[in-house]
């Protein structure tokens, strides 16, 4: 992959994220690729090969808005992780089938395996207190309502 296609596809993003005020989901992107290579390798070879393919030709290219590109990435590395499925919460706590990046929704990955806490996916730029309530439980494992920041 050439350092030209990279760049468009990092200007792309870095100019999307500036423009919507959106939190930059690489990070724990980069968390869920070290732990697939650890416990899934070939499931890691499958998504750098997407992440090279698919990923940063579109978002380079301007094909596909590149937080949308990127949240369906890591849809992709949860499903990978761990199977299951992908739910959007709204701003209310209410639950709805995934159906494409939101801005506004957050967006989790429900493992099969019950033992297994959600995935986070995609973060609104500010979550409402039940999308808080939720991310608390279901994703960090807390049980008690912790006050917001």
């Amino acid at each position: 992959m050439s350092e030209k296609l990279i760049t468009a596809a990092e200007q792309a993003l870095e100019a999307a994220l500036t423009t919507s005020g959106a939190r930059d989901p690489r990070d724990f992107y980069r968390e869920r690729l070290r732990e697939l290579k650890q416990v899934k390798p070939e499931s890691y070879e499958t998504a750098v090969a997407y992440y090279n393919e698919i990923l940063i030709p579109e978002v380079a290219s301007g094909a596909r808005n590149p937080l949308d590109a990127w949240v369906e990435y890591g849809r992709i590395l949860a499903e990978a992780l761990a199977p299951g499925r992908t739910v959007s919460i709204d701003e209310t706590g209410q639950s709805h089938s995934y159906e494409g990046p939101d801005p506004s929704k957050l967006i989790l990955h429900l493992p099969q395996d019950s033992g297994t806490r959600a995935l986070l996916v995609g973060l609104p730029v500010t979550l409402s207190s039940a999308q808080h309530a939720t991310y608390d439980v279901l994703v960090t494992g807390k049980q008690r309502a912790q006050e917001q920041p």
